[in-house]
C-alpha cells in the first residue's frame, strides 16, 4: 500500500471510531463468559512451563467454570465488592483463574511483580489496605516475613501446595461451585474501580493506579490495531504477571477479541533458543518482546527454526536498535513495530502494520485518542518543538485512561489540568504527524543551554556492539549546570578503557549531534532497577550528585 493509502485509512479509521461504554460492564462476565457461550471449546490460554515442554491449555468453557469456583470462593470468605486483593503468581493458569474471579465478585485486584521483595509487598498492603492476599509456593515465605506487619490482610490463600495459616487454593476450588448467579452479585458499572498498579517508582514512591471497568474496553485498540489481532490469532507477549504489559498483551483486548493467549513461567535464566521453539510449536501468529530478547534471539540460527506462521512482531517500553531490526525483518520478513502507553493508560500511540514506519518514531495517535504534544498551559505545540505528551481527556475521558492515583489527590491534580491528562513523557512531532520520544519530563537534560532527551543519547549508545545496556542522566558540573553522564554495562569480550569511552563519545556525536554526546561515561555491572524492570535513574542522579559534592568543596550553589 503507498503511503497515501496508509494515511488516508489512519485518518479514515481515526475519524469513523467511536467507544461504546455501556453503564453496567463487567470484563469477565460481558466478554470471557461470552466466548465461553459462542466458542467453548476455543482455546483460551495456553500455559508452558520453564522448560518449553510441558503445556496446559485452557477453553474459554473452563476458565469461565473455574473462575465461577473462585469467585465462589472468595464470598464465602467474605470478600465483597471493593475489597482490594494481592495478586502475587507466577505465570500460571491460577493467576489468570483469580484474577477473573476477582472480577466477577467486584473486588479490586492488585497483579504484583514476582520479583518483589517483602518491604515491597508491605508497602503495597499497607498503601492499598488489601484484605485478602492471593500467590503461590515460591513467594509465600516473602508474604509470611510481613504478615504480622499488616493487620488490614485476612485472608491468605496459597496455589501450587499447603501451608500454615493460609487457606489451599486446591482445597478451595474443590469445594466451591463452578455456577455462580450472576443476577445475585452486585452489578459492576463501567465507572466503577476495578483494578490497582503500582507505578514503577522510577521518580519517587510507587502510586497507585486506579482502572474502571471500563479499561478493558480501551484496550480493544490495543489488541485490534496495534497488535492486529483477530478470532484465529495466537499471541505471546513475554511480561511478568505482575507487569501492566500483562493487561495490555495478555489478557483485556485479547479476551474480547477472542484470541488465544500463550504464557511461558520462565524461573531460571531467559532461552532465546526455547522461545524460538515455543514460536515454531505454537504456531505464533503475534510475537511481543523487549528488544533484549529480540537481540538474543539473532543471535542464534534463526532459520532453523520455522517462523512461518508469525505475522506481525513488536516491542516496547526500550529503545529499539535499528541493527535488530534489520536482522530480525532478514530472518524473519518481518519488522519490529515500536507503540507507546503507560501504566496509567492503554496505547496511546502505535506504528501499525499497515502504515510506513519512520525508523525511530513512536508512531500515530490510536483511534479513540485525541493525543498531541502541548506546552504547560495546554497549548499545542508547533510541529518539530518539544512539548508534554499529552491526551484530551475533556469532554469525553477514553475508557483506557485511569481513573486516578488512588488516595493520592495532589499527584492527581498535577497530572489532570487543562482538559489534558499529562503523561509526564516529552516528545516532538513531525510534519508527517509522527510522534518522536525525547524522554521522561524529569529526566530531559538541560546542558549549556541545549535541552537532551536521555532516550536519543541512549539508543545512540545502544547500536554500539560494545553496549549490552545503558543509562543516561544529567550530571552536575560547575562550568555547564549540567553535563550527559553515561552508565554503561558492556557486553562480553569487550573491556573498559579510556579508549573505549572515546569510541563510544564519537560513535554518539556521529550518529545524533556533537553536543549530545556523553562527557562523562561509567562502565558498570548492573543498573538500579525498579521491581518491573525500569531504570531508576533518579538513583542514578542521586549518585552523581553526591558524587560531585563530595569532590567539589567551593559549590556554586
Amino acid at each position: 500500500m503507498s503511503a497515501k493509502g496508509n494515511h488516508n485509512r489512519y485518518e479514515e479509521l481515526k475519524k469513523d471510531f467511536e467507544w461504546d461504554i455501556p453503564k453496567y460492564y463487567n470484563f469477565a462476565f460481558d466478554d470471557v463468559d461470552r466466548h465461553a457461550e459462542l466458542h467453548p471449546d476455543n482455546t483460551a490460554l495456553i500455559s508452558i512451563d520453564d522448560s518449553g515442554k510441558k503445556v496446559q491449555k485452557h477453553s474459554f468453557r473452563q476458565l469461565k467454570e473455574l473462575s465461577n469456583r473462585f469467585a465462589n470462593g472468595l464470598l464465602e470468605m467474605g470478600v465483597e465488592k471493593g475489597d482490594r486483593v494481592m495478586l502475587l503468581v507466577h505465570r500460571l493458569p491460577e493467576w489468570y483463574v483469580a484474577i477473573l474471579g476477582m472480577i466477577k465478585v467486584g473486588a479490586i485486584p492488585i497483579p504484583t511483580p514476582n520479583l518483589s521483595v517483602a518491604k515491597d509487598i508491605q508497602y503495597r498492603v499497607e498503601q492499598s489496605k488489601a484484605n485478602t492476599f492471593v500467590t503461590d509456593l515460591p513467594n509465600h515465605d516473602k508474604v509470611d516475613e510481613v504478615r504480622d506487619e499488616l493487620p488490614s490482610l485476612k485472608n491468605f490463600i496459597l496455589i501450587g501446595g499447603e501451608a500454615e495459616k493460609w487457606t489451599s487454593y486446591s482445597e478451595m476450588m474443590k469445594n466451591a461451585s463452578s455456577e455462580l448467579d450472576r443476577e445475585a452479585l452486585e452489578k459492576t458499572k463501567s465507572t466503577d474501580p476495578m483494578l490497582i498498579y503500582f507505578t514503577s517508582g522510577t521518580t519517587s514512591y510507587p502510586k497507585m493506579v486506579l482502572h474502571t471497568h471500563s479499561y478493558p474496553i480501551g484496550h480493544t485498540v490495543t489488541a485490534k490495531y496495534v497488535q492486529d489481532l483477530t478470532l484465529d490469532d495466537t499471541i505471546w507477549v513475554i511480561a511478568d504477571n505482575g507487569w501492566a504489559k500483562t493487561a495490555w498483551g495478555k489478557l483485556f483486548g485479547q479476551w474480547i477479541v477472542g484470541a488465544t493467549v500463550v504464557q511461558q513461567n520462565i524461573t531460571g535464566r531467559f532461552s532465546a533458543e526455547k522461545s524460538l521453539q515455543i514460536l515454531e510449536d505454537h504456531q505464533i501468529n503475534v510475537f511481543c518482546a523487549p528488544p533484549t530478547i529480540y537481540k538474543m534471539m539473532i543471535n542464534l540460527d534463526v532459520d532453523k527454526f520455522d517462523l512461518s506462521s508469525l505475522k506481525h512482531t513488536l516491542s516496547a517500553g526500550e529503545p529499539l536498535n535499528p541493527d535488530v531490526i534489520d536482522k530480525w525483518e532478514e530472518y524473519t520478513g518481518l519488522r519490529i513495530y515500536d507503540y507507546y502507553g503507560q501504566t496509567e493508560s492503554v496505547a496511546l500511540v502505535a506504528n501499525y502494520p499497515w502504515m510506513d514506519i519512520k525508523a525511530g518514531s513512536m508512531g500515530k495517535p490510536t483511534p479513540g485518542h485525541i493525543v498531541d504534544v502541548v506546552d504547560d498551559e495546554g497549548n499545542i505545540m508547533p510541529i518539530g518543538e518539544e512539548g508534554h505528551i499529552a491526551v484530551k481527556v475533556k469532554p469525553e475521558r477514553p475508557p483506557g485512561i485511569f481513573k486516578e492515583y488512588w488516595r493520592d489527590e495532589e499527584t492527581t491534580s498535577e497530572v489532570f489540568h487543562e482538559d489534558w491528562y499529562y503523561t509526564g513523557d516529552k516528545a516532538y512531532k513531525d510534519e508527517d504527524g509522527y510522534f518522536w520520544f525525547v524522554g521522561r519530563a524529569d529526566d530531559v537534560i538541560k546542558a549549556s543551554g541545549y535541552r537532551i532527551g536521555p532516550f536519543e543519547v541512549e539508543s545512540a549508545l545502544q547500536e554500539h556492539d560494545a553496549v549490552q545496556e545503558n543509562a543516561v542522566i544529567g550530571a552536575p558540573d560547575e562550568i555547564r549546570g549540567k553535563v550527559v553522564k553515561a552508565y554503561v554495562i558492556l557486553n562480553e569480550g569487550y573491556e573498559a578503557s579510556d579508549e573505549l569511552k572515546k569510541e563510544l563519545q564519537e560513535h554518539v556525536k556521529k550518529v545524533t549531534a556533537p553536543y549530545k554526546y556523553p562527557r562523562q561515561i561509567d562502565f558498570v555491572d548492573e543498573l538500579p532497577k525498579t521491581i518491573s524492570g525500569k531504570i531508576r535513574r533518579t538513583e542514578l542522579r542521586d549518585d552523581a550528585e553526591k558524587e560531585y559534592l563530595e569532590t567539589h568543596e567551593n559549590l556554586p550553589y
